[in-house]
C-alpha cells in the first residue's frame, strides 16, 4: 500500500481482510467496493506474498484492453513482471508464453474471450494448473447476466472454477454490483464464498443536473462554461456522432478537447489517455470506450452530454472522477427523449426471444457444422446479438463450436423464459428511473447508491439537491443560436453496399463498383440534436413536413460533392411515410427544377416493414422481388440515363437502398444517388 499511495497510506479493513483470505485461508472472494478503494492493491499484494512461497503466477481476467494496460504498468512499479495476452499485442504471446513456461511471470492479465481458445488453455492453463496458482476476475458483474455490463465469455469463468483444485484461491472484484448481482457472482463462484461489500459513497463527488430544453442550449452551456470548471475531464456522449460534433463544437469555441470513441485508432487512443491523463487536454468528449480501466486519479470533472441506460452504468462512469481529489464536479445535461431512443436502439438483452434460441437449435446438426453466415440466412438476429447466443449455448454445453461453425450436442438445454422476462423487466424499470434522473427528488449520490444496494447510502450533503447553490446555469441567447447552427450543419454520408450478404441464393457476391449506389446523404442521425427532434416528428405524424425542413435538404444536396448532378426524382415505396416522401421530392422537384417520377413500385404480397429484420440476410430478402420498376412511370431520353435520386425516410441497413439501386440500374437508368430524412 505504501509504494502503492505513498508512505503514509494505511490499507483499508476490507483490503486486510481480502488478503488474508485469498493468501491465508486460500478462500474464493468477492470483493465490492467504489472506484478508487484499491481493489487492485489487494491482489497486487496476495500475488507478491504467493510468488514469495513459491506460487505460479497470478492469472488476472479483465474485460478491457484500456484496463489491462494500466494494471501492467502499476504491477511493473512495485516490481511485479507483469505481461497481458490479449488481441492487440498477437506477435507478443510466444515471447509472453515462453516467459510463463519459464516461471518468469508473476501476474499475467488475459481477456476473457483467450478462455474460449482449446489451444491457448492447452499451452498455458495446462501448464499453471502443474503448480499451485491464484486466479482473479477483474470487473465481475461482467459474468452476471443481471449485471449492467454482462459479456458471455465471462461464463467461460464457470467451467474455469470447476477444473481448479478446491483450494485454489480465487478473488473477483467490482464496484458496480447491486445485491441481486452480488448474490449471482457469488453464487458463481462457490457455496462458501465470502463477500466483503464496502460503503459506496465517493467523498470528492459533487453532482449536478442541468437541465436544459435541447441539445442547442446543452452545447452552448458546456462551451460557455467549460473553462471555469477546475482541471481536466472526460464529456461523455452515448453515441460516436455526438462525439464528434460535441467535440468539433468545443474546438471552434477554442476548448483543447478532442473525440475518442470505438472508432478512434487505437494508437491514437494511446496518445489521447497520456495526454489526459498528463492535463494536457481539458477533456476527451469520448463514449464508453473511455470506461472501465481509465485511471486518471486527479480526474477533476466527468460531464454527460445525455446518460446512460442504468443507474449502475451511470456510477460506474462517473467513478472516473476524484479518486486522488478533496473535490471534482459530475455534471449532467439529461437529454430524456433522445436518450430514450438510443436506448432502444442499442437495447441488449442476455437472450433472445424463446423462438429464436429454438430456431438456432433447429438450424443445427450433430454431425454437420453450420456457419454463422448459414444462421442469419434463416434466423432473423444480427450478427453481434447471434454471436452473443451461440456463446450463450456453448458455454452451456447446448453446442459447440468445431471447424466451419457449430454443431449441436445432445444435453436438453432449455430456456429458461421466468428468467429472461425479470431481466426485461429490470432492464425497463432501470431506463425508467434514468429517464426521471433529473426530477427526481432527494440526494443525487443516494439514489444511485441506493439503486447499487448500499447498505450505508445517506445523503452526500454536497449534491446540488443537497446544497442548492452551484453551477451558473445561464446560457448565451447567442450561443444557442450558434449551437443549432453547428448541429445542423453535419452532413450524414450513407455508405453505398458493396457485397451481397453471405448465405443468400440470390443474390449474391460482389457488387461491381460501376453497379454499386454511389455515397448518399441524410438530414441527420438517430437521436441527434439538431434536426433530429423534428424529424422524430415529422415521422411520427405529430408535425408536417415543412418548407424549411425541405430547403434543409435542398442545403444538403448544394453542398453534396456529387460528380454529375442528378436529372430526375425517383420516391422509394413506403408503407407508413409516403405522404413525407412525396412531399418531399415535389418540394425538392420544384426547387431544383428536377422531374419527379414514382418509377419505383412494390409487386406481391409487398415487403414486411425492414425493421422487423435484424440482420442483413434478412433486410436483404425482405426486399428482394419486391420492388420492381413501373415502365410507365420511367423518364426517357437523356434525363433517365443520368443521375437518379432515390428518396426515402430513413436508412439502418441500406439493404432497401442496395436493392433499389440494383432494380433501376438492371432497368438501364444512370448512376443512383441515395438521399434520406434520417440514418442510423
Amino acid at each position: 500500500m505504501r509504494a502503492l499511495a505513498g508512505p503514509d497510506a494505511v490499507p483499508r479493513a476490507e483490503q486486510i481482510a481480502a488478503v488474508s483470505a485469498v493468501v491465508a485461508e486460500g478462500r474464493r472472494t468477492l470483493l465490492v467496493a467504489r472506484t478508487g478503494f484499491g481493489k487492485s492493491a489487494v491482489y497486487f499484494s496476495a500475488t507478491r506474498m504467493l510468488r514469495d512461497r513459491g506460487w505460479g503466477p497470478t492469472v488476472v481476467v479483465s474485460p478491457l484492453l484500456a484496463l489491462m494496460r494500466d494494471q501492467v504498468s502499476a504491477a511493473r512499479k512495485l516490481g511485479l513482471a507483469a505481461e497481458t495476452i490479449n488481441s492487440s499485442n498477437t506477435d507478443e504471446w510466444d515471447r509472453i508464453e515462453d516467459a510463463v513456461n519459464g516461471d518468469r511471470v508473476d501476474l499475467l492479465l488475459i481477456s476473457p474471450e483467450r478462455l474460449a481458445n482449446a489451444g491457448f488453455r492447452e499451452r498455458v492453463f495446462d501448464l499453471l494448473r502443474s503448480r499451485p496458482m491464484a486466479l482473479v476476475c477483474d470487473e465481475a458483474h461482467c459474468i452476471s447476466d443481471w449485471g449492467h455490463d454482462f459479456r458471455p465469455d465471462y461464463l467461460r469463468l464457470r467451467h474455469l472454477l470447476d477444473e481448479l483444485p478446491s483450494w485454489t484461491p480465487v478473488l473477483a472484484t467490482t464496484a458496480t454490483a447491486n445485491q441481486r448481482v452480488t448474490d449471482d457472482v457469488a453464487s458463481q463462484l462457490g457455496s462458501d464464498t465470502l463477500v466483503l461489500r464496502t460503503s459506496l459513497d465517493r467523498e470528492a463527488l459533487h453532482l449536478s443536473v442541468v437541465d436544459l430544453p435541447d441539445d442547442a442550449h446543452r452545447l452552448a452551456w458546456v462551451g460557455e462554461h467549460l473553462a471555469e470548471i477546475p482541471g481536466s475531464g472526460i464529456i461523455y456522449t452515448l453515441t460516436q456522432q455526438q462525439a464528434a460534433e460535441t467535440a468539433e463544437w468545443l474546438q471552434g469555441r477554442g476548448h483543447d478537447v478532442e473525440a475518442y470513441t470505438g472508432a478512434t485508432d487505437p494508437d491514437r487512443r494511446l496518445v489521447l489517455e497520456d495526454e489526459l491523463r498528463a492535463n494536457q487536454r481539458k477533456a476527451l468528449v469520448a463514449t464508453s470506450a473511455l470506461g472501465m480501466g481509465f485511471d486518471k486519479g486527479d480526474l477533476a470533472f466527468c460531464i454527460h452530454l445525455g446518460l446512460p441506460p442504468t443507474p449502475v452504468a451511470y456510477y460506474q462512469q462517473i467513478g472516473r472522477a476524484g479518486r486522488a481529489l478533496e473535490r471534482a464536479e459530475v455534471i449532467a445535461l439529461p437529454r430524456p427523449a433522445e436518450d430514450a431512443r438510443i436506448w432502444r436502439w442499442f437495447e441488449q438483452v442476455s437472450l433472445p426471444a424463446e423462438s429464436t434460441c429454438d430456431e438456432v437449435l433447429r438450424q443445427l446438426s450433430a454431425t454437420r457444422p453450420t456457419s454463422v453466415p448459414t444462421l442469419e440466412s434463416v434466423v432473423n438476429l444480427g450478427r453481434s446479438r447471434l454471436q452473443t447466443l451461440l456463446k450463450i449455448l456453448e458455454v452451456d454445453g447446448a453446442i459447440t463450436a468445431v471447424k466451419g461453425g457449430y454443431v449441436l450436442t445432445d444435453t436438453g438445454w432449455r430456456y429458461d423464459a421466468e428468467k429472461a422476462e425479470r431481466l426485461r423487466a429490470l432492464r425497463r424499470d432501470e431506463s425508467d428511473q434514468m429517464l426521471t434522473f433529473a426530477d427526481r427528488p432527494g440526494c443525487r449520490l443516494r439514489f444511485l447508491r441506493e439503486a447499487l444496494d448500499d447498505a450505508e447510502a445517506e445523503d452526500c450533503g454536497r449534491c446540488d439537491r443537497c446544497r442548492p447553490a452551484g453551477l451558473d446555469l445561464s446560457v448565451d441567447d447567442g450561443l444557442v443560436d450558434e449551437a443549432m447552427r453547428h448541429l445542423r450543419s453535419g452532413d450524414v454520408g450513407v455508405e453505398p453496399r458493396k457485397q451481397w450478404p453471405s448465405g443468400l441464393d440470390e443474390p449474391k457476391g460482389r457488387i461491381k463498383p460501376d453497379a454499386q449506389a454511389r455515397w448518399g446523404r441524410a438530414l441527420c442521425r438517430l437521436g441527434d440534436g439538431g434536426w433530429g427532434p423534428l424529424i422524430d416528428e415529422v415521422l411520427s405524424g405529430d408535425r408536417l413536413l415543412h418548407t424549411d425542413m425541405i430547403r434543409a435538404v435542398a442545403g444538403v444536396l448544394k453542398r453534396w460533392d456529387w460528380e454529375t448532378r442528378p436529372t430526375w426524382i425517383c420516391p422509394l415505396p413506403s408503407r407508413r411515410h409516403q405522404g413525407v416522401i412525396d412531399r418531399l421530392c415535389d418540394g425538392l422537384g420544384q426547387l431544383g427544377k428536377l422531374p419527379v417520377h414514382p418509377a419505383l413500385i412494390r409487386v406481391g404480397d409487398g415487403m414486411g416493414f425492414q425493421a422487423d429484420q435484424a440482420n442483413s440476410a434478412h433486410q436483404t430478402a425482405n426486399v428482394w422481388g419486391s420492388l420492381a420498376v413501373d415502365p410507365a412511370a420511367l423518364p426517357v431520353g437523356p434525363v433517365f440515363d443520368g443521375p437518379v435520386l432515390v428518396v426515402d425516410d430513413e436508412c439502418d441497413s441500406r439493404w432497401t437502398l442496395t436493392v433499389a439501386n440494383h432494380v433501376l440500374r438492371e432497368a438501364g437508368s444512370g448512376p443512383v444517388l441515395p438521399l434520406v430524412l434520417r440514418a442510423r
